[in-house]
Protein backbone atom coordinates (compact mmCIF):
# COMPACT_ATOMS: atom_id res chain seq x y z
CA UNK A 1 0.00 0.00 0.00
CA UNK A 2 1.44 3.17 -0.88
CA UNK A 3 0.95 5.87 1.57
CA UNK A 4 1.38 9.40 1.73
CA UNK A 5 1.75 11.91 4.54
CA UNK A 6 1.24 15.80 4.54
CA UNK A 7 2.50 18.30 7.22
CA UNK A 8 -0.73 19.68 9.03
CA UNK A 9 0.90 22.73 9.72
CA UNK A 10 -1.98 24.36 11.36
CA UNK A 11 -1.77 21.13 14.11
CA UNK A 12 2.18 22.55 13.84
CA UNK A 13 1.39 26.18 14.31
CA UNK A 14 -1.44 25.40 17.11
CA UNK A 15 1.45 23.24 19.00
CA UNK A 16 3.97 26.25 18.25
CA UNK A 17 1.56 28.84 20.24
CA UNK A 18 0.97 26.48 22.64
CA UNK A 19 4.49 25.88 23.48
CA UNK A 20 4.71 30.22 23.77
CA UNK A 21 2.19 30.51 26.06
CA UNK A 22 4.23 27.92 28.37
CA UNK A 23 7.07 29.80 28.01
CA UNK A 24 5.29 33.23 28.23
CA UNK A 25 3.81 32.47 31.41
CA UNK A 26 6.34 30.12 33.00
CA UNK A 27 9.16 32.78 32.26
CA UNK A 28 7.11 35.63 34.35
CA UNK A 29 6.24 33.25 37.27
CA UNK A 30 10.16 32.32 37.47
CA UNK A 31 11.21 35.71 37.23
CA UNK A 32 8.94 36.93 39.82
CA UNK A 33 9.99 33.76 42.13
CA UNK A 34 13.43 33.08 41.31
CA UNK A 35 14.47 36.59 41.26
CA UNK A 36 12.85 37.07 44.73
CA UNK A 37 14.53 33.95 45.94
CA UNK A 38 18.09 34.66 44.59
CA UNK A 39 17.97 38.44 46.52
CA UNK A 40 17.30 36.38 49.67
CA UNK A 41 19.98 33.91 49.02
CA UNK A 42 22.18 36.90 48.36
CA UNK A 43 21.14 38.71 51.68
CA UNK A 44 21.03 36.20 53.92
CA UNK A 45 24.24 35.03 52.95
CA UNK A 46 27.32 34.91 55.06
CA UNK A 47 28.88 38.69 55.49
CA UNK A 48 25.85 40.38 53.60
CA UNK A 49 22.99 42.39 54.87
CA UNK A 50 20.45 40.60 56.07
CA UNK A 51 23.21 37.81 57.28
CA UNK A 52 21.26 34.68 58.53
CA UNK A 53 22.91 31.30 58.04
CA UNK A 54 19.88 28.75 59.03
CA UNK A 55 17.47 30.18 56.35
CA UNK A 56 20.36 30.66 54.01
CA UNK A 57 20.86 27.15 54.87
CA UNK A 58 17.11 25.89 54.42
CA UNK A 59 16.63 27.80 51.32
CA UNK A 60 19.92 26.79 49.93
CA UNK A 61 19.01 23.09 50.45
CA UNK A 62 15.94 23.44 48.85
CA UNK A 63 17.08 24.84 45.73
CA UNK A 64 20.16 22.32 45.32
CA UNK A 65 17.24 19.39 45.75
CA UNK A 66 14.87 21.27 43.24
CA UNK A 67 17.56 21.72 40.52
CA UNK A 68 18.88 18.15 41.08
CA UNK A 69 15.40 16.22 40.03
CA UNK A 70 15.47 15.64 35.99
CA UNK A 71 12.69 17.83 34.67
CA UNK A 72 9.99 14.97 33.41
CA UNK A 73 10.49 12.93 37.07
CA UNK A 74 10.12 16.14 39.30
CA UNK A 75 6.73 16.90 36.82
CA UNK A 76 5.47 13.66 37.88
CA UNK A 77 6.67 13.94 41.66
CA UNK A 78 4.26 17.78 41.55
CA UNK A 79 1.06 16.29 39.78
CA UNK A 80 -0.59 16.79 43.56
CA UNK A 81 0.07 20.34 43.75
CA UNK A 82 -0.26 20.95 40.28
CA UNK A 83 -3.91 19.66 39.92
CA UNK A 84 -4.12 21.95 43.29
CA UNK A 85 -3.47 25.07 41.77
CA UNK A 86 -4.83 24.66 37.87
CA UNK A 87 -7.14 21.77 38.56
CA UNK A 88 -5.61 19.81 35.66
CA UNK A 89 -2.09 17.58 34.80
CA UNK A 90 -1.71 17.94 31.14
CA UNK A 91 -1.79 20.42 28.60
CA UNK A 92 -0.71 23.80 28.35
CA UNK A 93 -1.99 24.85 32.22
CA UNK A 94 -0.87 21.69 33.50
CA UNK A 95 2.68 22.12 32.46
CA UNK A 96 3.29 25.71 33.83
CA UNK A 97 3.16 24.84 37.40
CA UNK A 98 6.04 22.07 37.39
CA UNK A 99 7.86 24.20 35.00
CA UNK A 100 8.08 27.19 37.41
CA UNK A 101 9.07 24.66 39.98
CA UNK A 102 11.72 23.38 37.79
CA UNK A 103 12.98 26.81 36.77
CA UNK A 104 12.78 29.27 39.73
CA UNK A 105 15.85 27.60 41.61
CA UNK A 106 17.67 27.66 38.59
CA UNK A 107 17.19 31.47 38.12
CA UNK A 108 17.56 31.78 41.98
CA UNK A 109 21.23 30.94 41.78
CA UNK A 110 22.24 32.52 39.08
CA UNK A 111 21.03 35.74 40.01
CA UNK A 112 22.61 34.69 43.78
CA UNK A 113 26.24 34.29 41.34
CA UNK A 114 25.33 37.58 39.62
CA UNK A 115 24.89 39.54 43.02
CA UNK A 116 28.03 38.62 44.48
CA UNK A 117 29.91 39.96 40.93
CA UNK A 118 28.63 43.47 42.78
CA UNK A 119 31.67 44.96 44.46
CA UNK A 120 31.55 45.13 47.81
CA UNK A 121 32.97 48.35 48.05
CA UNK A 122 29.48 49.68 46.27
CA UNK A 123 27.08 48.12 49.25
CA UNK A 124 29.69 49.47 51.74
CA UNK A 125 29.28 53.05 50.01
CA UNK A 126 24.96 52.94 50.18
CA UNK A 127 25.43 51.97 53.74
CA UNK A 128 27.65 54.73 54.96
CA UNK A 129 24.82 57.15 53.20
CA UNK A 130 22.08 55.46 55.53
CA UNK A 131 20.72 53.23 52.56
CA UNK A 132 18.10 50.83 53.98
CA UNK A 133 18.68 47.12 52.94
CA UNK A 134 15.36 47.40 50.25
CA UNK A 135 16.83 50.93 49.11
CA UNK A 136 20.31 49.13 48.84
CA UNK A 137 18.35 45.74 46.51
CA UNK A 138 16.23 48.42 44.42
CA UNK A 139 18.49 51.55 43.57
CA UNK A 140 22.41 49.52 43.95
CA UNK A 141 22.26 45.64 43.99
CA UNK A 142 19.70 45.45 41.02
CA UNK A 143 20.96 48.92 38.86
CA UNK A 144 24.70 47.25 39.67
CA UNK A 145 23.60 43.62 38.30
CA UNK A 146 21.81 44.47 35.37
CA UNK A 147 23.82 43.18 32.26
CA UNK A 148 24.09 39.71 34.62
CA UNK A 149 20.41 39.34 35.19
CA UNK A 150 19.52 39.77 32.10
CA UNK A 151 21.99 36.91 30.95
CA UNK A 152 20.53 35.00 33.60
CA UNK A 153 16.90 35.18 32.49
CA UNK A 154 18.25 34.49 28.82
CA UNK A 155 20.07 31.27 30.36
CA UNK A 156 17.01 30.23 32.20
CA UNK A 157 14.12 31.42 28.80
CA UNK A 158 16.39 28.49 26.72
CA UNK A 159 16.24 26.01 29.75
CA UNK A 160 12.38 26.53 29.56
CA UNK A 161 11.59 25.99 26.55
CA UNK A 162 13.77 22.74 26.79
CA UNK A 163 11.66 21.74 29.91
CA UNK A 164 8.64 23.18 27.85
CA UNK A 165 9.63 20.39 25.03
CA UNK A 166 10.39 17.71 27.50
CA UNK A 167 6.41 18.35 28.98
CA UNK A 168 4.93 16.27 26.31
CA UNK A 169 6.21 13.51 27.79
CA UNK A 170 3.05 13.62 30.29
CA UNK A 171 0.61 15.06 27.89
CA UNK A 172 1.99 18.88 28.54
CA UNK A 173 0.71 20.04 24.86
CA UNK A 174 2.96 22.19 22.86
CA UNK A 175 5.97 21.42 20.00
CA UNK A 176 7.25 18.40 22.60
CA UNK A 177 3.59 16.74 22.87
CA UNK A 178 3.10 16.92 18.95
CA UNK A 179 6.80 15.64 18.23
CA UNK A 180 6.02 12.59 20.55
CA UNK A 181 2.53 12.17 19.67
CA UNK A 182 2.90 11.93 15.92
CA UNK A 183 6.94 12.34 14.73
CA UNK A 184 7.86 9.66 17.39
CA UNK A 185 4.71 7.38 17.68
CA UNK A 186 3.83 6.96 13.95
CA UNK A 187 7.15 7.27 12.73
CA UNK A 188 6.83 10.71 11.23
CA UNK A 189 10.49 11.87 10.45
CA UNK A 190 8.85 14.74 8.83
CA UNK A 191 7.19 16.23 12.02
CA UNK A 192 10.20 15.32 14.17
CA UNK A 193 12.44 17.50 11.68
CA UNK A 194 9.60 20.35 11.64
CA UNK A 195 9.62 20.69 15.15
CA UNK A 196 12.88 20.05 16.14
CA UNK A 197 13.86 23.45 13.59
CA UNK A 198 10.74 25.26 15.73
CA UNK A 199 12.77 24.76 18.81
CA UNK A 200 16.10 25.39 17.51
CA UNK A 201 14.52 29.40 15.78
CA UNK A 202 13.38 30.05 18.93
CA UNK A 203 16.79 29.25 21.03
CA UNK A 204 18.38 31.27 18.94
CA UNK A 205 16.18 34.30 18.88
CA UNK A 206 16.20 33.90 22.66
CA UNK A 207 20.15 34.08 22.93
CA UNK A 208 20.17 36.70 20.22
CA UNK A 209 17.43 38.77 22.37
CA UNK A 210 19.57 38.31 25.27
CA UNK A 211 22.99 38.67 24.11
CA UNK A 212 21.79 42.68 22.59
CA UNK A 213 20.41 43.26 26.11
CA UNK A 214 23.19 42.36 27.77
CA UNK A 215 25.43 44.47 25.58
CA UNK A 216 23.36 47.74 25.61
CA UNK A 217 23.11 47.43 29.82
CA UNK A 218 26.60 46.23 30.56
CA UNK A 219 28.46 48.59 32.63
CA UNK A 220 31.97 47.31 32.17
Amino acid sequence: MNMTWEINWAEIAKATADTLVMLGWSLLFTIIIGLALGIILFLTSKGQLLQNMPLYGVLSLIVNILRSVPFVILMISVFPITKALVHTTIGVKGAIPPLVIAAAPFLARLVESALREIESGVIEAAQSMGATPWQIVWRVLLPEARSGLISAVTVTAVALLSYSAMSGVVGGGGLGDLALRYGYMRFRTDIMIVTVVILVLFVQLLQMLGDRMVAKYNRK
